[in-house]
């Protein structure tokens, strides 16, 4: 495999494989990895130290005070997100509005959708962020909503929506908001004093750590009164909380590895110094990306007010010789894996800026770029209309 000289911080025993430049699971550090060559018992007073210190963590990062709580969830982020939605929108007589810009947005309609829970929406497409304007007209139209669920990034295009805006119209008029930070918490700032009655992300995103759990951040009373409310007995948040507060232990078998590792990567998060740190080497990673793709003739799908660190869309070329499948292997080839588009209305790829990766990495998959380009004769980069 051609690859750089040197790798940021490759995985021991793995060098072979490519950066993850994708939104998650993403390359991790050497550290992160040693953890999970450990066994832990489920039940192991030390275990249960690592998942108290680790609840308590998210609570701090996110700016909480002594109001909220963090229950940790088996199963990637989509489960929090269920999990968070059949426990805390309405079954009847209200509404959650859901502020949808890509296909997260939609998957949260649609389960509650599934769930039988009275939803109403916003669909602003693909790539077009919401206004808080927006939002409250929606709100002062339709009495019946009470909750509003809104994404940080959607990583469908990489765009970061308003939430701050979008939560200050919403309590202004007395309802309780939502947020999937799945994408972007640890790296770009969250205070859930601003607004937010609910957060959910996963261990895998911008704090850098690997699959395997997800997280909800609530307000206490908001979980002591979803008792009940939950369609499922596996994502039951007050349940799972009862359980967690009881004696530290998950009701079904948690993923050990996958939480020692993120215990880990929340250490190295500190060190790094913090969200301000870690979203700023992914904006250096962006800058140098997008303005290295620009230079080549790609064009982006956002523009620079609305594109944040996390992953960077880019829309396919016209020329008749660019295969994305081709295009994918050769740069997998030589250490880089990417991500196709997520769009339904414009021909694009994604490239992710998170993860342990620095200026270098960028640098390098820049170069495997060009010299792809090359080998397949690809000369014209204006974008091909979908």
């Amino acid at each position: 495999m051609d690859k750089m000289n040197s790798r940021f911080d490759g995985p021991p025993g793995q060098e072979d494989m490519p950066y993850l430049l994708t939104p998650g699971p993403l390359t991790t550090s050497r550290s992160v990895k040693a953890t999970m060559l450990a066994d832990w018992g489920s039940r192991d007073i030390e275990f249960r130290r690592v998942v108290a210190e680790i609840r308590q963590g998210l609570l701090d990062l996110a700016g909480c005070d002594g109001s909220y709580e963090c229950v940790i969830m088996q199963g990637s982020g989509t489960f929090a997100i269920e999990a968070a939605l059949g426990s805390f929108c309405p079954r009847a007589d209200a509404k959650t509005l859901v502020i949808a810009n890509g296909a997260y947005g939609d998957r949260a309609a649609a389960i509650l959708a599934r769930l039988g829970r009275p939803v109403a929406k916003i669909d602003k497409g693909d790539s077009a962020a919401p206004s808080a304007e927006e939002v409250a007209a929606a709100l002062d139209a339709d009495a019946t909503i009470s909750h509003v669920w809104v994404i940080h990034c959607e990583t469908t295009s990489g765009i970061v929506n308003p939430i701050a805006e979008i939560a200050h119209a919403a309590k202004a008029r007395g309802k309780l908001v939502m947020v999937d930070a799945m994408s972007s918490f640890g790296a770009l700032p969250l205070d859930m004093k601003d607004g937010y009655d609910v957060m959910v992300s996963s261990s895998n995103k911008c704090i850098e750590g690997v699959p395997g759990f997800s997280y909800v951040l609530v307000k206490r009373d908001m979980l002591v009164a979803s008792k009940g409310m939950s369609h499922s007995v596996v994502l039951d948040l007050y349940e799972q909380w009862k359980g967690l507060e009881a004696n530290g232990q998950f009701r079904f078998t948690p993923p050990t590895h996958a939480l020692v590792a993120f215990h880990q990567a929340m250490k190295e998060h500190a060190e790094e110094g913090g969200v301000p740190a870690r979203g700023g080497r992914y904006r250096r990673n962006a800058d140098i990306l997008i303005r290295g793709m620009r230079a080549m003739g790609f064009a982006t799908l956002l523009s620079d007010n609305e594109a944040g660190p996390i992953i960077q869309t880019f829309l396919t070329p016209r020329d008749p010789n660019f295969d994305f499948e081709q295009f994918y292997e050769e740069l997998r080839r030589r250490g880089f894996a990417i991500y196709p588009g997520k769009l339904t209305k414009r021909p694009s790829f994604r490239i992710g800026t998170i993860g342990k990766v620095d200026e270098k990495v960028m640098t390098g998959v820049l170069k495997a770029i060009a010299e792809v380009l090359a080998e397949m004769r690809v000369t014209d980069l204006s974008p091909l209309e979908g």
